[in-house]
């Protein structure tokens, strides 16, 4: 009963039990390496050896600058298990930020792939690696991955570790201020694996195929690379090609079952097999789970209607990996369409062992599908506080240790949760609430439209109003009063945006969400509304 629950035993276990089991991973040649758990593993166990020789102190970070492929799986496990800290960095944000996050969290090895060493060579200076390790061609000076690794001990074994020591570090990606870091235990992986892995959540089996689109520098790409190991399941890391026809290549050519990702991912998806149907066998999914965003309505439907791919919401933040799961329950499984449907479009019902609540204007609201509050959340992987930010976790967490998500949200009797909004991105015009999320779906309903924004503009009448910015499919147009009208059926008469924009693509985040921080400082200007614009509110 007192066995450490830590990423060590969900290495062992893979070895163990499913060592001829294959890992997919896709080299930058566009080329598969196949390899099995059982060559992993002992590859894993000899880098945690060899980054020990370096003469690392227990608790190192160990950061890494890598797609989604073997040696990086590697790293998640190797340093972890020798006592240290594996820390991914995402090479998709501003130089600046990476040097920043390096610095702050007092990374001492880096991980870098070859393709990543002119991102590297913009930081250097910057940042306190001590050691750089390149996974490719060394360029002189630097030691090569396959180099360090011929260092380890291969008998070398994992001594005991403490399940609550940190294993991993993550950083949110900074939208919103400086980027902030938090610890991630072992306990914390491997009850998150324990609980993901469940019926009724993704129900992973040792017959599934699974690749995470979702990279693992981003969210530890919802911990797959340590849920399918522990069950046994092949995975599939597609590299850093992650377009819809390399995507669909690997699913058919690999069989994938379960895939996840942001729901700009799957919009490409979509828009790929909309244009040519019946050209990609997709017939092995079970499941494609999209997080990280609100997945729009027409695009789940698209998907599931038009391709029999079933699209599946789910729910998760940096500070818990992934949250909740918007699978049917067993009373919705022989409900009519009409009502199944809102609950697969609602963001989900938390994972066991997770907690939430959410609080309103007059304390916490009723589960009853209507009322709105901010999302608070606590369990064994929630975070408990930002890696020395004491400021930004006084603010973030309450008083009785429950997680502030910054999500407005209903709860349904269910337990479904519902996001309305970001609470930094609900539009309140004249004291009324109007939800981006809903406005950008009724947008992307449109045939024309391919990708829409909402954000909040200053008013002079109202306070703040609604913008729409819209990118259109290609070979379509549409013009601003035709999308109006379009989607005026479908919300509020004053929740209408006098002012739609049309450009040839929305600006995206390092983790490929929506980047509505650039869009308000771009159109934030104060206008004088039209009284009509609510006249019915």
């Amino acid at each position: 009963m007192h066995q450490s629950l830590d990423i060590a035993a969900i290495l062992r276990r893979a070895e163990q039990f499913s060592p001829h089991r294959e890992v997919v991973s896709r080299e930058p040649d566009r080329s598969c390496h196949r390899t099995t758990y059982g060559e992993l593993a002992a590859r894993a166990r000899r880098l945690a050896s060899a980054l020990l020789r370096l003469g690392l102190e227990p608790g190192t970070r160990v950061a890494t600058l890598c797609a989604t492929h073997r040696q990086h799986w590697e790293a998640y496990y190797a340093a972890p298990i020798a006592g240290l800290v594996t820390h991914p960095l995402n090479p998709r944000l501003h130089p600046d930020d990476i040097a920043f996050i390096a610095d702050h969290a007092g990374d001492r090895v880096l991980i870098v792939d070859e393709a990543f060493l002119p991102l590297y060579e913009q930081i250097r200076d910057r940042t306190p690696f001590r050691n750089v390790v390149v996974v490719g061609t060394a360029p002189p000076g630097l030691l090569g991955y396959e180099q360090l690794l011929a260092t380890g001990d291969p008998e070398w074994q994992p001594a005991e570790l403490d399940e609550r020591s940190t294993a991993l570090v993550t950083y949110t990606s900074g939208t919103t201020g400086r980027p902030k870091g938090v610890e991630v235990s072992h306990r914390a992986i491997a009850v998150h694996a324990l609980s993901s892995a469940l019926p009724g959540w993704l129900a992973i089996r040792d017959d599934d195929v699974v690749m995470p689109v979702v990279p693992m520098f981003h969210a530890l790409a919802w911990g797959w690379p340590y849920t399918a190991a522990l069950l046994g399941a092949k995975q599939v890391l597609p590299g850093p090609f992650l377009d819809p026809d390399s995507l669909l290549e690997l699913i058919a050519g690999e069989r994938v079952t379960l895939t996840g990702g942001v729901p700009t991912v799957w919009m490409g998806l979509l828009n790929t097999l909309d244009a040519a149907p019946g050209t990609h066998d997709t017939s092995s999914l079970r499941a494609v789970l999209s997080g990280g965003a609100t997945a729009p309505p027409a695009m789940i439907e698209g998907l599931r209607g038009r391709h029999a791919v079933p699209l599946v919401h789910t729910w998760g933040m940096t500070e818990l990996v992934m949250g909740a799961v918007a699978n049917l329950t067993w009373d919705l499984q022989d409900a009519p369409e009409d009502e199944q449907r809102p609950h697969r479009y609602a963001q989900g019902v938390p994972m066991p062992f997770l907690e939430i609540r959410a609080r309103g204007d007059a304390g916490y609201v009723a589960w009853d599908g209507q009322s709105l509050g901010e999302l608070e959340i606590r369990g064994p992987w929630v975070a408990q506080e930002y890696v020395g930010a004491p400021e930004a976790s006084a603010e973030q967490w309450t008083d009785d240790g429950w997680f502030r998500t910054g999500d407005v949200v209903t709860i349904s009797d269910r337990g479904y949760i519902r996001i309305a909004d970001r609470a930094k991105d609900l539009v309140k015009s004249g004291g009324e609430w109007i939800s981006t999320p809903e406005l950008e779906s009724a947008l992307m309903d449109h045939p024309a439209v391919a990708e829409a924004a909402v954000v909040a503009v200053a008013d002079e009448k109202w306070t703040e109003r609604p913008l729409a910015v819209v990118a259109f499919r290609p070979g379509t147009t549409a013009t601003p009063e035709e999308l109006r009208e379009f989607i005026a059926p479908k919300v509020a008469r004053w929740w209408l945006p006098e002012r739609i924009e049309i450009v040839e693509a929305i600006p995206k985040t390092a983790v490929g969400k929506f980047n509505k921080l650039a869009l308000r400082q771009q159109y934030d200007t104060p206008t004088d509304t039209p009284d009509a614009a609510k006249a019915d509110s």
